[in-house]
């Protein structure tokens, strides 16, 4: 049995907060320039970011039998439609692939922590808790990709989903060890993050598969 404070719900708002808002604005950011780019209207870009923000999180909620957090706390829509209307009245050269990578990067890492600390909250074991968080971090982006005509995420080899597994079982990991919740998050944080810079920046992929002859 994991500890009572680590399964109360109570306690993650304070601990993990800073990883929710990190996550919501860098993906709804993503989200209002996929479309900001096809020339789409400003609702079209606020539906993206919005769509995007929240949608992983959506699905978790869902799965953990938890409420919906962006139906029950303004902040989160808030700032999803505030990033989808700075990112649509600002010119896109402010905004290049390069750099929203590095954010999208930061958004993965903290989302996939926050997922996986909000599912143990919640009582969901350890492994399930794992795949909670990179449902969080990674279902908004495939929804964007899909509404956007993209390739989907999980069909690129880059290591993208792999970042979020390993920040996402380095948090349940820790927590498991007994290392207390805020630590915990920022190391698993980091290790995601620097898995995902690296493959941004050496274009580190996983091997694809090759049928046998």
């Amino acid at each position: 049995m994991l500890p009572v404070t680590i399964l109360s719900p109570d306690v993650l708002p304070a601990a993990a907060r800073w990883l929710d808002l990190a996550g919501l604005a860098v993906f709804a950011a993503s989200g209002a320039l996929a479309a900001a780019k096809r020339g789409q209207t400003v609702v079209t870009a606020i539906f993206f970011g919005l769509i995007t923000g929240v949608g992983g999180g959506t699905v978790r909620d869902l799965l953990i039998d938890a409420p919906v957090f962006w139906v029950h706390d303004a902040r989160a829509a808030s700032m999803c439609l505030i990033v989808a209307l700075v990112i649509w009245i600002t010119p896109e050269r402010w905004w290049r692939d390069e750099a929203l990578g590095w954010f999208d990067a930061i958004g993965l890492a903290a989302y996939a922590v926050f997922g996986a600390a909000k599912a143990l909250g919640y009582g969901v074991p350890p492994v399930p808790a794992v795949l909670m968080g990179v449902m969080s971090a990674c279902f908004g982006g495939i929804i964007r990709d899909v509404l956007a005509g993209e390739p989907s995420i999980l069909m690129r080899p880059e290591l993208y989903v792999t970042a979020a597994a390993l920040a996402s079982a380095s948090y349940v990991g820790l927590v498991l060890l007994g290392v207390s919740i805020g630590w915990s998050a920022v190391v698993a944080a980091s290790a995601g993050f620097s898995l995902r810079a690296a493959a941004i920046r050496f274009h580190l992929a996983l091997p694809a598969y090759r049928a046998r002859r």
